[in-house]
């Protein structure tokens, strides 16, 4: 998260304007918010196709205040990963804008059709202006610790040294030592991770799409099932239900923004056995009710 704070404070300040697709983590609007910007969502669609970014739409809530595009990318909630071709035509605009792109790309790794979700690096320059965002946090199960990343133009090392120095001040020894093992040892660690993700996301979307009950699109990427229930409408209300009458929990999908109303978030990093368990309970709470 700070990594987050620091690219949005890098890119826009008092007045500005940030655009981001949402659903998204809520944190990161906040983010913008405490910076002094505005946060300008574009909502995605879903549709059969599942979760659609309109890249016009984008395109078209830039205005004259607008300092950076933030792509989450593979997508907490949803899921959604950005194509080559969609990351390339972002990039082309925001060069002819002279605009930032801040990457949030810390579930890369966790991407279902191979090594890792397509990215920015991809199709970007060394002197393009991406302020990219990872962390240990997700690929290495490292959450408690607190340490990730933010690569940038080389131009921009002492403005990050300088904002860094009145946030984090930098990150204990014994933590830069084991974020130093996970890099060097941890890809079959990595590997067990996505493959255990795999297994939950099967395992979950298999079971709801059997009730005929529940919309969903297989998420590309990210550990998490986006989903709605026919019939239900307020999820905040739903989810409070789930915990006292199934004894799982869920997070409302307006809890994202407007656009994941009606959807819940169900988290599938959990062992085979966990998320088994959780997807009966669900189902036969949707076969009750």
């Amino acid at each position: 998260m700070q990594a987050i704070q620091i690219a949005v404070r890098m890119a826009a300040g008092a007045g500005d304007e940030v655009v981001l697709p949402t659903p998204t983590w809520p944190n990161i609007t906040a983010a913008i918010g405490v910076a002094g910007a505005r946060a300008v969502p574009v909502p995605m669609h879903f549709g059969n196709a599942g979760w659609e970014l309109d890249l016009d739409r984008l395109f078209d809530s830039v205005g004259p205040k607008t300092r950076a595009i933030f792509l989450n990318s593979p997508s907490n909630p949803s899921g959604w990963t950005a194509k080559p071709a969609e990351l390339a035509a972002i990039l082309r605009f925001a060069r002819g804008l002279g605009l930032w792109i801040i990457a949030d790309e810390v579930y890369n790794r966790f991407y279902y059709s191979g090594p890792r979700a397509p990215s920015f690096y991809d199709v970007a320059d060394p002197d393009d202006r991406i302020l990219f965002v990872n962390t240990f946090s997700k690929n290495w199960a490292m959450t408690g610790w607190r340490i990730g990343w933010l690569s940038a133009p080389p131009a921009l090392g002492q403005a990050i040294e300088n904002l860094v120095q009145y946030s984090t001040s930098g990150v204990a020894a014994f933590m830069q030592r084991a974020a130093t093992v996970a890099l060097d040892d941890g890809e079959d660690f990595v590997r067990l991770q996505v493959d255990r993700a795999r297994q939950g996301r099967d395992i979950v979307c298999a079971g709801l799409a059997a009730t005929g009950r529940v919309r969903f699109a297989e998420p590309e990427g990210a550990f998490y099932l986006f989903f709605a229930v026919d019939g239900e409408s307020d999820t905040r209300k739903l989810g409070l239900r789930l915990v006292d009458e199934a004894n799982i929990g869920v997070a409302p999908g307006d809890a994202f923004g407007e656009a994941g109303k009606g959807f819940l978030r169900l988290c599938f990093a959990r062992s085979a056995d966990q998320i088994g368990e959780a997807t009966v309970r669900l189902v036969d709470w949707l076969k009750k009710n």
